[in-house]
């Protein structure tokens, strides 16, 4: 097993910065593309981030160690992002995203003794028994494969204007 916390967090605390650096002051044109129907753009991947933070890490880690093995998670909505309606410059969820992330770092660090909470266990709605070293892995995962599907979506916006060189750009040919 490779997993240890404070790599963890060295990884989770830069994902904040590192999408307001790539993010922050762009255009809509980047902002708003997609790789077609029913996919996201990145302002949606930042907006669906900020409901894990909410919903799903930090809650569920409570869970696991508060009240164990013979509990479930409370399920997690991945699309509840896009049901709502409020318009916020990506600034404004960049800003959000950092503060709730800080937050529940905060909270990973009061919560989670190395040494003595990595096996316990709760049980996941579609996995069934999963503990917190996977969910936290998970965590970091998650913020990988996200920084990647922008990185993606954004590549895909100049497909068609890349010509001959598409065949050399490995993330068009994914």
């Amino acid at each position: 097993m490779n997993f240890s916390v404070n790599e963890a967090v060295e990884v989770l605390e830069r994902t904040p910065l590192v999408l307001n650096q790539y993010l922050s002051g762009l255009s809509a044109g980047w902002l708003k593309c997609n790789e077609g129907d029913d996919t996201w753009n990145a302002a949606e991947v930042v907006e669906h981030l900020i409901e894990a933070e909410r919903n799903n890490w930090i809650p569920r880690l409570e869970v696991m160690l508060q009240e164990g093995e013979q509990h479930s998670f409370p399920p997690f909505d991945r699309f509840a992002h896009l049901k709502s309606s409020a318009e916020t410059s990506i600034e404004q969820k960049l800003i959000e995203f950092k503060t709730i992330r800080t937050q529940n770092l905060t909270r990973l660090r009061e919560l989670v003794d190395p040494d003595v909470h990595l096996d316990m266990k709760a049980s996941h709605p579609d996995f069934g028994k999963v503990n917190v070293r996977e969910l936290l892995s998970t965590w970091v995962v998650h913020d990988l494969t996200h920084i990647t599907q922008i990185t993606r979506v954004m590549a895909e916006r100049y497909r068609k204007d890349v010509g001959p060189w598409e065949q050399y750009l490995g993330i068009l040919n994914k």
